[in-house]
């Protein structure tokens, strides 16, 4: 019977790429099934494992951890490096069809440095080998592949690009992977601080003052800092509540609402981005777990961030908002047009001409919207005086500043107060 990964995968393209990958490596490399049976190799045999095999318990096999890390592999999203029970090493790069896996790429095994005696000896400590097999273990040992580590980084990464592809959909559960799992160790850190802060001091209470900064981000299309507050939001929601999904979900229905309407008034049109947050809404009650809670609230993030950039064309997107992402990072300098030009290459005035019709504000405007949007926040959440707070957000007087404040908001820094 012909094994089913064999029936998304074409067999005779695979053990092609496996002879090109042993001819430029030369590390065994094999693919095998979810079970970790090998349906097909290429590379030499070892005997370093032949010899260790027979000491393995019969529920402790290599089949048994191959499969397992080629899990584990699908959890992190990602090619993994583990060691096996003999202290050699491999690469393992899981084949899965709809999240279900149907088999793996394994390449090794091979070294990282030098084999020795301590090696060996701790081989021993776990299995009792007698010495006439542990001599020959170590003499076996000296004919394995040599990696450094650097290398071997290199290797795992392309095995990513070599067979990411084989399965059509696999690329994408791969990359929606490893934002979850980058977004996880995010808020893992988050929670860490809070933790820190906690024996420290009384329980953090909620940080409004970030809540406000993400709407903010939000508002001007400023995705990359947007993602890193949100995440820092909900690592202080799965502390202080303990992870309850029902907790969470109220707070993402909020935070839903908050961040549509900064997208619409940050340039999104009204009826998409209220269309969005219907849908949204019902990604969120769906959600059975934190993490898929937490990274559906990331995309909607970023959904809602990028409706600055709706009237931009799909030609002058990308440049439009390295721009923007230049003035959300620069904003307190004393920036020009003429600097901001210079950064996407292009010429001042074309550059003008195109901002405005783009963004729908001039530069000037758009610059001091992202100022004023930014004192409001510290005009809510510190104590600095109104002129301080008018250097830090990039104008020269508080003058100036206030006159532009009242033109946006319809009152003064103080009022706002």
């Amino acid at each position: 019977m012909i094994p089913y990964l064999y029936t998304i995968v074409d067999q005779h393209k695979l053990k092609d790429m496996f002879q090109t990958f042993y001819s430029c490596i030369g590390l065994p490399i094999q693919v095998i099934d979810e079970n970790g049976l090998i349906l097909e190799a290429v590379g030499p045999t070892c005997t370093y494992c032949e010899i260790f095999k027979k000491y393995l318990k019969a529920d402790d096999s290599c089949e048994k951890l191959h499969a397992s890390a080629s899990r584990r592999a699908i959890d992190i999203g990602e090619t993994y490096i583990f060691s096996c029970h003999s202290n050699l090493n491999h690469i393992v790069f899981p084949l899965m069809s709809k999240e279900v896996l149907f088999g793996s790429i394994l390449v090794g095994p091979f070294l990282m440095t030098q084999p020795d005696s301590i090696m060996i000896s701790d081989i021993e400590k776990h299995y009792h080998i007698p010495t006439p097999d542990l001599l020959e273990l170590y003499d076996e040992a000296q004919n394995i592949k040599i990696i450094p580590p650097q290398m071997v980084s290199q290797i795992s990464k392309l095995l990513y690009y070599l067979f990411s592809g084989l399965i059509s959909e696999s690329k994408m559960i791969f990359m929606e992977k490893q934002a979850k799992f980058r977004q996880q160790s995010k808020i893992n850190e988050s929670i860490q601080q809070y933790k820190t802060s906690d024996i420290h001091d009384a329980t953090p209470t909620y940080p409004v003052d970030k809540e406000k900064d993400l709407i903010t981000k939000v508002k001007t299309g400023n995705v990359s800092e947007a993602k890193g507050i949100l995440n820092e939001l909900l690592g202080y929601v799965l502390f202080a509540d303990g992870g309850s999904i029902d907790i969470m979900k109220s707070r993402a229905i909020e935070l839903s609402t908050l961040l549509s309407r900064a997208s619409i008034e940050g340039g999104g049109i009204t009826s998409t981005v209220l269309n969005q947050n219907t849908g949204y809404i019902k990604r969120i009650n769906n959600c059975k777990t934190s993490e898929s809670l937490c990274y559906c609230l990331q995309e909607m993030v970023v959904t809602f961030s990028d409706n600055v950039f709706n009237k931009t064309t799909s030609k002058n997107k990308e440049l439009i908002k390295k721009a923007i992402s230049f003035i959300a990072q620069n904003y307190a300098n004393n920036i020009t047009l003429d600097y901001v030009a210079n950064e996407v290459h292009l010429n001042p005035a074309y550059f003008s001409t195109l901002f405005k019709k783009e963004v729908g504000y001039s530069f000037k405007e758009y610059l001091n919207m992202i100022r004023i949007e930014e004192s409001k926040r510290l005009l809510t959440n510190s104590s600095y005086s109104i002129v301080d707070i008018a250097i830090a957000v990039g104008f020269e007087d508080q003058s100036y500043f206030s006159k532009v404040f009242k033109k946006y908001t319809g009152i003064t820094p103080k009022q706002y107060r």
